[in-house]
């Protein structure tokens, strides 16, 4: 498998959890460099299906020259869509309930490569961030027009900076006399506010607010899980990989609970009403090799739940 474009992360380990049967329906919500969608539909027989997602031109473009998917006939679609409408699409196709969804929420390693996608904190390019190049807000327009109490609640919120409303104001005293328009101006600005020696995983706090928030990222999940629980078969598996604690926490939560808030609920006899049963007791991560092997994957945290069968 060619992994140039995106060495698919915790693999085997999501694949194995999805308990694939070859004659279902697998929702792979996180197309990218096709990794996981190759090995979901390696083990699909002729009555299965797998449905992905991807609303990044260049993973939908990649797909479709690709001959082991433009091969595959009925058995795949690729829906150039944002996952959130994952439901929607699904529903018109005939193609409720799902056996299995698998959502892997990182940035792909050929977006991080590169620089003119703007995702990177090394290089050059134009802060742009956007996964779909059809949407309007950039990175750029956060940081050059949003209101020093916005930009507060990105970089608190979704960086957890904690001098975040400090960070905000200094962005808008700057910009009055030069706009954020590049990469390397972004992180040329921000890295005195490092603390000496985590200069990196700070700039990569940042950039990663700006992410979220141009992206949508966490209503984006929040829509994914929420509808989940409705898409998929009594027995139907659930498995995301989330790559930083705002993401993991919401998994955690939801797939404990059923509910966004965590909060499970009991019947008169204490026992527990939620409607997952987990697959995995804890978060799985990357074996030391694989970090070795990708050092992205360092930050990936896998957890899988089965919807009970009631």
């Amino acid at each position: 498998m060619d992994t140039a474009y995106h060495d698919p992360v915790l693999l085997q380990e999501s694949i194995e959890g999805l308990d694939i049967q070859s004659e279902g329906i697998y929702v792979d919500a996180t197309f990218g460099g096709g990794g996981h969608s190759r090995r979901i539909l390696s083990r699909l027989g002729e009555g299965g299906r797998l449905y992905a997602f991807d609303r990044d031109p260049d993973a939908v473009k990649r797909a479709a020259e690709d001959p082991f998917f433009t091969q595959a006939g009925g058995r795949f679609e690729l829906i150039a869509e944002n996952f959130r409408f994952m439901k929607n699409h699904l529903r018109f196709r005939k193609a409720l309930p799902v056996n299995g969804i698998l959502a892997d929420l990182g940035v792909s390693s050929h977006q991080f490569d590169t620089p003119e996608r703007g995702f990177s904190i090394r290089g050059r390019g134009p802060l742009d961030m956007r996964m779909d190049q059809k949407s309007e807000l950039t990175a750029s327009a956060v940081l050059n027009t949003y209101s020093e109490e916005d930009l507060a609640r990105v970089f608190c919120r979704y960086g957890e900076i904690p001098f975040g409303k400090r960070l905000a104001s200094a962005v808008v005293k700057a910009r009055s006399g030069q706009t954020f328009d590049y990469t390397d101006r972004a992180v040329a600005f921000f890295t005195p506010f490092a603390q000496k020696g985590r200069e990196n995983k700070f700039l990569a706090m940042v950039f990663q607010s700006l992410r979220i928030e141009v992206n949508g990222e966490m209503e984006n999940l929040e829509n994914l899980l929420q509808q989940s629980l409705d898409m998929l078969v009594p027995g139907g598996r659930l498995a995301v990989i989330s790559y930083h604690s705002l993401e993991d926490r919401m998994v955690k939560n939801f797939m404990r609970s059923g509910n966004l808030e965590g909060v499970v609920e009991k019947d008169f006899y204490g026992n527990n009403l939620s409607p997952f049963e987990p697959v995995t007791r804890k978060a799985v991560v990357a074996s030391e090799e694989e970090v070795a092997r990708n050092p992205r994957s360092r930050s990936a945290r896998l957890r899988i739940v089965r919807k009970k069968e009631r």
